[in-house]
Formats: structure tokens, sequence, C-alpha cells
């Protein structure tokens, strides 16, 4: 004779309506973790990028106490070819092919010394060569250096593709085909200079600004290039092509009495930040950034 079974210990199972309930209250909590996750994430990537910020601040800090100066940023190198602030930023922390800085440079981009007659960055440079650099004042694995034509393909404008750059940590995939950030822009104060005027910008060129302790042509001709991963015809124009808003976004508010730049006696740097767009809200730089529609 079996047993007789008790009703109340027989196992239950759950309802639909119970079973909706329990899925609705996951898909409810997946929705508030999901956004909190990705700023999260978003704080952290920030992060990384004033670290490189500073990491680059600390080997310009290097190359000075070197040769007495912060590097040039000026648009154009002595031979009036296009050779502008991100690009002789990449030379001076880590030369041309990534192996050290040159002492014999002058900011040429093709690689000749001050007289235009030797090359500094041979294909396969001699002990000799490599035991006349400094630096590089990065190291390479982490230095994000990237060629333009890691990043805007064949479409580099008026400089070489051979030209390297250092990219921010907002990588992303390029037209090219490689996955890099965007250029970090430098801009070196020139301390003989006392005003931060845009009124003056129509009148600027690339050798003359103006009066201007910041040149804002020292990127123009790299930010004109636009975002890699779009098409021409569906281009935004960077904020930073609008030379106006440089100078706005660029002007410290601590000063009062007269337009002065945030780090008048140094440099600027300028990362494009998460959307990959210069003059944007979301941009990071070593400064203040006070974004001014």
């Amino acid at each position: 004779m079996k047993p007789a079974t008790n009703p109340a210990r027989a196992p239950r199972a759950f309802t639909i309506i119970e079973l909706l309930t329990v899925m609705s209250i996951i898909v409810i909590l997946i929705g508030l973790l999901v956004p909190a996750l990705n700023r999260v994430r978003q704080y952290a990537t920030g992060v990384r990028q004033q670290a490189q910020l500073h990491s680059i601040a600390s080997a310009l800090e290097l190359f000075r106490n070197e040769y007495g100066d912060y590097p040039d940023s000026g648009a154009l190198d002595p031979d009036g070819a296009a050779y502008g602030g991100a690009m002789k930023l990449a030379e001076a922390i880590m030369g041309q092919d990534l192996l050290g800085f040159h002492p014999n440079s002058a900011f040429r981009r093709n690689g000749l010394d001050g007289a235009g007659n030797l090359q500094l960055y041979p294909p396969n440079p001699s002990a000799a060569n490599l035991s006349a650099r400094k630096g590089p004042y990065l190291q390479a694995e982490n230095a994000n250096a990237y060629r333009l034509e890691s990043i805007y393909g064949n479409d580099v404008g008026p400089f070489l593709s051979s030209s390297f750059v250092l990219c921010d940590v907002f990588e992303r995939n390029m037209t090219s085909g490689q996955k890099t950030g965007m250029p970090i822009l430098y801009y070196k104060a020139n301390t003989a200079n006392n005003l931060h005027d845009p009124n003056v910008a129509s009148a600027m060129t690339a050798t003359d600004s103006r009066g201007n302790i910041y040149n804002y042509h020292d990127n123009q001709a790299l930010v004109a290039l636009g975002k890699p991963w779009e098409v021409a015809s569906a281009q935004t124009p960077h904020g930073l092509a609008d030379p106006l808003r440089f100078y706005r976004n660029t002007r410290s508010e601590k000063i009062i009495t007269t337009a002065r730049p945030y780090r008048p006696d140094s440099y600027l740097l300028i990362s494009a930040g998460p959307d990959g767009q210069y003059g944007t809200a979301d941009d990071i730089c070593n400064y203040d950034w006070r974004y001014r529609e």
C-alpha cells in the first residue's frame, strides 16, 4: 500500500505571472545598471586620458631641461612645409622614427638637420646616430604614436603620410583600417607676446600671430582633415575650426582685467575626447577646459 501524499508538500511550479514579474524586475535592473556602467567606463577612460596628458607633460619637461625650452609648435617647418604642432610634439618626445630626438633637428618634416644637408632619421641609423639621440621620453609601447596614414588613410592634406603624431586613448576604427585615437594638439606659448585677442584672428597667418600668445594656425591644417571615420559629405566641422571658438575656449577666467589664455608661459595640450571632435564639451586638456558655444 502506497503512503498517502501530503498535498501541502507537493512541489509547486512558478506561475506565468510570477515569471513575468521576475523578468520585468531583471530588465529594469539592467536598464538602471547599463547607464551607470557606461558612466563608470567613460570616467575611467577620462582618467586614462588625463594620465596620458600628464605623461606627455613630464616628457616635455625633460625635453626643456635638455634643450632650454619647449619644442616649437608652428604650423610650418623652416622650409615652409606643413609640419604643425602635433607632429613637432611627437618628434620632440619620440623622434621621427620613435628612436629618440636628434639634437641637430630643426624640426624639418623631411628629417634634415639645420643646414638642410644631413638626414637625422635615416632608415637604418648607425650606432653613432643613435648614441647622439635623446630619449625617447616616453616608451614607444605607451606613447600612442601613430603615422598620419594610420588615422586618415591616404587623405592627409598637406602633410607627409609617414609623419607621427601622439594620439589620445579614445580609440575607434578609422577608415585606414586601424584602430587609433585622434591626434593630441600641441600649442607652444610665445612668451614675447601678451595678447589673447580673437578679433585679430582673421588677420593672423601661420607665421604671424598678431601679438597673440597662442596661434591657432599651429594645428589648423590638421583640424581641417576632419573626422576620418566620416565621409566628406557627412562631416561636421570641428569646433576648433573656428578661430573665435579657439580663443574663447582657451581664455582664462581667473584674469578679468584683460584677456589672457590658460598657461600663458608654457603650452596647451588638447584631446578631442570621446566624440573625436575638437572644440566640443567633452574635450580633455591640460588646463581647466571651459566649453563656450
